[in-house]
């Protein structure tokens, strides 16, 4: 196959760089019933939807609630988007319902939010239970939160359902503890009940069978993936009343060819058929498109496609949407449409169906899967019509739905997920670079999951799942002489295989040190428990020696959680390539014997957290407090501006700002990392919403646009971190208390916030100090991304902070506080945003002029060694413009 085939051909076209905004009729439900499960009072949640308490005249349970107990959370986990409803639950020792009634004639959906964590002591793993309802449809059988979410790394589930109408007028919803009496417990957190038009009213087409149909109108259906095709995220406070989660698609797209995304105009305007339609998706799933791109040649030799495990033994229906936004006439673009290598439309045409452009439309397309390894997945695949030979080869696609139907005993429910074999299978296949088989998974994805990550594993997971079938797919789908061989590997290597892959040791040789894993050993005494200094996500961190006396952090993933797979590769392609002062060094890396290690320098005095709070240590004073933040900010700066690309770090907090022996903070933990815009024209980087909650910057969670204002947001929690001495997130505290940024900011506007600083503290900060900092703090939640500071005006206030701490105190100085120049790279901390002047890492500065009382211009000049830049006068006068 050419080069040029072997390259991903994803482009993003921004058409005016705005989203279309098109009017869409607004579904009014006639039953919308939240509830708080396990909470007294009502709360909103992230997308500032009202729950409702379940205790509220305990109307809602059969038996007022007397055989169930009302329990919190014993821990949040930073995946969570809210902590309504997640952070309650009802738990049941025995059978118990809730009763909702319901208008007979309306379809309802029916949302079950599951957090698995323990409750009031009792361990995660203790639930397992069954879900019924009053109609005899099972939901769920034999159920355990723990095991599914642990199985695909989320922090949170949501299970949706569509369930016909109930002539009753009641729905039950039924919990019993599996196996009955075994000690074991059912628990839920949050109900949604919320009625729906009726979109599944017309027949499904069989696959393989186009003179038959499937009836899906009295179905019970499984929501198992809802992606906007091509688009980012959308709430369901934007989906047009019908409260549904549109994702991002971009995890399940096959192959290195995933298209080209398009999206309309500010003026375009949709033309809705029929009312129906117009709640069929929302506009914005319409108004953008993933197509094969311009190329015919290449499109002519491969399929768009998209794969997604499902459960075997049942039918599923593929819910196409699509729209026209660019061509006005009949067989411009036509193509084939193939569900599970089977054609389910030929010689589709858009424009051919409705007559011309700007017309939603969706096809349902039915298609059963066997309960046989190798053959639990859908596949939805676009390739260009050859016998209608339109005018372009292309294919388009604006989105798709995946549902499950209920079988002949009503029954929606399959087990557990299992991939700990799976993933050792895949993993071994990719190392000897053979596609990994299917092995018998049930329900390995659902995209109704965790936001903060889980869809990302779940595509990595997906695509390995189904590479065995990639070639069987592309000769059945492809054209007569037609042929195409894909240069896809999975995104990660060889762990299992006992010996080095050699692939990030062949792309990192001279830049970063290769460990076998006997030396790894030998450094960690066999990885002894006496030497573990934390433990995260990734897995246990043991302090450790190499080369004698070389003291290291070695980082060493859990082989059981199979988490941080991307991460590690993130990390070590990231951190290889960045050497900063205020950057944790990563000295190198192991991936012998199934393993995945990372060994960095050695941080004496261990993260700026445990020196707040929790970590049994004398509290900091305020002026080594605000030091670190500069150093931080420095190290953040440098990531903005001072490499090739802007770096984006993505998960700032006060775990990830390590302090060595000489107090010099240190940025760490790369594995989210991701490279910003790439040209000037790029204002953000379009991406699945990662980081810890508590610090995640709310634009970004709900437009999963990343910059690196993002970055300034957390670090602004952080700022207030260190000076409130709590955590970001505390559910102990009264709700008004909760998260920090709010807290310290209705603090600080209404002239409180020193009533709440650290009293380790107070007595220590130059008031002028204290309005600064918090000022910069302020300004950094601002809830625009667009009206904060960059990370260098953070930095200079941060300086400008520590100057007036100086003036206060009578200790003036040169260098900043009198104590060290600035390290390597630091020069960027001095970059002016005001006048848009950058100075490189490696420049001197010969020159300073000053544009007003506060701010200097960087005049750069001429080029010099990095620790020539930081011992300058010049520079000292740049970073302290006193007396100028």
């Amino acid at each position: 196959m050419a080069g040029t085939a072997r390259r991903p051909l994803l482009v993003l076209l921004l058409v005016a760089g705005f989203a279309a905004v098109a009017e869409s009729k607004l579904y009014a439900p006639a039953d919308r019933v939240l509830l708080n499960c396990g909470s007294t009072t009502d709360a909103l949640d992230s997308d500032g939807r009202r729950w409702v308490a379940d205790t509220n005249d305990n109307m809602w349970l059969t038996d007022s609630g007397k055989s169930s107990l009302m329990m919190a959370a014993d821990r949040m986990d930073n995946g969570l988007p809210s902590t309504v409803p997640y952070m309650t639950s009802r738990v049941f020792p025995t059978e118990s319902a809730y009763n909702i009634t319901v208008n007979p004639r309306d379809r309802h959906w029916v949302r079950l939010h599951f957090y698995p964590s323990s409750y009031n002591g009792l361990p995660a793993e203790g639930f397992r239970f069954d879900v019924v309802t009053s109609t005899g449809i099972t939901l769920l059988h034999n159920f355990s939160v723990y095991n599914y979410a642990k199985a695909l790394s989320q922090a949170f589930v949501i299970r949706e359902f569509s369930l016909p109408p109930t002539p009753a007028g009641f729905l039950t919803i039924t919990f019993t503890p599996t196996p009955p009496g075994n000690e074991t417990y059912a628990f839920v957190n949050g109900i949604e009940v919320i009625s729906m038009p009726d979109i599944f009213a017309d027949p499904a087409t069989t696959v393989g069978f186009a003179d038959q149909t499937v009836d899906i109108s009295g179905a019970a259906l499984q929501t198992m993936y809802r992606f906007n095709v091509g688009g980012l995220y959308i709430p369901p406070s934007n989906d047009s009343g019908l409260t549904r989660h549109w994702y991002d698609d971009t995890p399940y797209v096959l192959g290195p060819t995933q298209g080209v995304i398009y999206k309309a105009g500010p003026h375009f305007q949709l033309k809705y058929l029929s009312d129906l339609a117009e709640y069929a998706a929302p506009p914005d799933v319409y108004l953008g498109s993933r197509s094969m791109g311009s190329d015919p040649r290449l499109n002519q030799n491969y399929n768009l496609t998209w794969v997604m495990p499902v459960d075997g033994n049942f039918t599923y229906v593929a819910r196409l949407h699509f729209c026209e936004l660019l061509l006005n006439r009949p067989n411009q673009r036509a193509f084939d449409i193939y569900v599970n290598n089977k054609t389910a439309q030929a010689d589709a045409d858009i424009i051919g169906m409705a007559s011309e452009k700007g017309v939603p439309m969706y096809r349902d397309f039915a298609v059963y899967v066997a309960d046989e390894p190798g053959d639990e997945a859908m596949w939805v695949a676009l390739h260009p019509s050859v016998a209608l030979r339109p005018q372009f080869y292309d294919a388009i696609l604006n989105g798709l739905e995946v549902f499950k139907i209920n079988d002949t005993a009503g029954n929606l429910a399959a087990p557990d997920p299992d991939p700990s074999r799976l993933l050792a299978k895949a993993e071994l296949g990719a190392g000897d670079h053979m596609p990994p088989k299917i092995h018998r998974h049930r329900h390995i994805a659902t995209v109704m999951g965790s936001m903060a990550g889980g869809a990302a594993a779940l595509g990595i997971i997906a695509a390995l799942c189904v590479v065995r079938r990639q070639e069987k797919g592309k000769k059945e789908l492809q054209p007569a002489g037609g042929s195409h061989t894909s240069g896809w590997l999975p995104l990660y290597h060889s762990h299992t295989s006992g010996k080095s892959s050699g692939h990030l040791a062949a792309n990192l040789a001279g830049m970063c040190r290769h460990f076998s894993f006997a030396e790894i050993k030998v450094a960690t005494k066999n990885f002894s428990e006496s030497l573990v200094i934390g433990v995260g996500g990734f897995g246990k961190v043991y302090r450790g020696v190499v080369d004698g006396d070389t003291k290291v952090a070695i980082k060493r993933s859990n082989p059981s959680s199979e988490q941080g797979v991307q991460e590690f590769q993130t990390e070590v392609e990231m951190l290889s390539k960045l050497r900063h002062r205020h950057l944790v060094s990563l000295i190198g890396f192991s991936e012998d014997a199934g393993e995945m290690i990372l060994v960095y320098d050695y941080m004496e005095h261990g993260t700026l957290r445990e020196h707040l709070y929790m970590g049994g240590k004398p509290p900091l004073s305020w002026r080594l407090r605000l030091d670190i933040c500069i150093g931080a900010a420095r190290g953040l700066h440098y990531l903005h501006t001072g490499a090739k690309y802007t770096i984006i770090h993505r998960d700032v907090k006060t775990t990830n700002i390590l302090v060595d022996e000489d107090w010099v903070a240190k940025v760490s933990d790369f594995g989210l990392s991701k490279s910003g815009p790439t040209t000037v024209n790029q204002t953000h980087v379009s991406t699945m919403v990662k980081g810890s909650f508590g610090y995640l910057d709310p634009e970004y969670f709900r437009r999963q646009q990343l910059t690196d204002k993002s970055d300034v947001y957390s670090f602004g929690v952080v700022l207030f971190e260190v000076l409130l001495a709590r955590p970001a997130l505390d559910p102990a505290l009264p709700r008004e208390k909760v998260s920090l940024a709010d807290y310290a900011l209705l603090c600080q506007r209404n002239g409180t916030l020193l009533d709440v600083i650290d009293p380790a503290i107070k007595d220590q900060i130059a008031p002028e100090c204290l309005k600064k900092f918090a000022d910069t703090a302020e300004k950094c939640l601002s809830e625009q991304g667009i009206e904060r500071p960059s990370m260098g005006d953070v930095l200079w206030n941060l300086e400008f902070a520590m100057q007036l701490q100086d003036a206060f105190e009578g200790q003036g100085g040169s260098t900043i506080c009198g104590r060290r120049p600035m390290g390597e790279g630091s020069g960027v901390g001095g970059s002016s945003a005001l006048d848009g002047n950058v100075m490189s890492s490696t420049a001197s500065v010969t020159a300073v002029e000053t544009l007003s009382a506060s701010r200097p211009r960087v005049v750069i000049v001429e080029e010099a060694d990095d620790d020539e830049v930081a011992n300058s006068a010049a520079f000292s006068q740049l970073v302290r413009p006193t007396g100028r």
